[in-house]
């Protein structure tokens, strides 16, 4: 037996309905109108999606009878079925065993939810400590440190080792790594399979005598297996690997 479900399409507004069946009501106050969303907007955005936050682990998702593959499915197919044109993407969130809190509020800091992040910020001293070798990846702050110095890593340098670091011990393909970090540009400007080769090696240039760290899997692409030298710094919670 299936566990996957589809929600209902919604249906005639229900102020509608009423005022269809039963002409009382329609003289009762209707409810004040959603303030449009544009006011809250700083000026010269626009929006362009929103990120719904699941607080549900897979314990509790079982007790209700499905996992969280399958409620991913779910919205996917009803988000496909309301606005055909909608692009969808879904990560697990990860947080150490035994995390306490709401379980929605510990999945916004893992996934590093602005507002989550920005309330605990007053209670995190800021960490100047520096490593006397080795590299430490700083996810939270998206900087590398080789031997206690930053390194100037460029954006997608830096996107490109946590990609690595985040799959750890798995071997990742170059369509992979165009695919997952060059989403959303155009087949002109993503770089070709071969590039990947270029955007490693200034890679490994940046990490100097720690560049083996980067692994290559000859034929058929990289991967970061856990080193003595190198330490992960998180932050919030524990970056979320896709999943879905």
């Amino acid at each position: 037996m299936s566990t996957t479900a589809l929600l209902d399409r919604p249906t005639t507004p229900v102020r509608h309905l009423r005022a269809v069946n039963h002409p009382a009501a329609a003289e009762a106050p209707a409810p004040p109108a959603a303030e449009p969303a544009s006011r809250a907007l700083p000026a010269g955005t626009a929006p362009r999606g929103f990120a719904l936050y699941v607080g549900l682990d897979e314990a509790k998702a079982a007790a209700a009878g499905v996992n969280l593959g399958v409620l991913v499915d779910a919205l996917r197919r009803t988000i496909a079925e309301l606005a055909p044109s909608a692009e969808t993407y879904a990560t697990v969130a990860l947080a150490p065993v035994g995390a306490g809190g709401r379980d929605v509020d510990v999945v916004r800091l893992a996934l590093h939810e602005p507002s989550a992040v920005a309330r605990t910020k007053q209670e995190e001293p800021e960490d100047e400590e520096s490593t006397a070798g080795g590299v430490v990846v700083d996810i939270s702050r998206k900087r590398v440190l080789i031997d206690g110095e930053s390194a100037a890593f460029t954006f997608k340098e830096f996107e490109l080792l946590q990609y690595l670091v985040l799959r750890e011990g798995r071997t990742i393909e170059r369509t992979e790594l165009v695919t997952s970090l060059w989403q959303g540009t155009t087949d002109d400007d993503a770089p070709g399979e071969r590039t990947i080769d270029v955007h490693v090696r200034r890679l490994r240039a940046k990490l100097g005598r720690y560049e083996d760290i980067v692994r290559t899997v000859r034929g058929v692409g990289y991967r970061f297996d856990r080193h003595a030298d190198v330490v992960i710094r998180y932050g919030h919670g524990t970056p979320s690997p896709d999943r879905f």
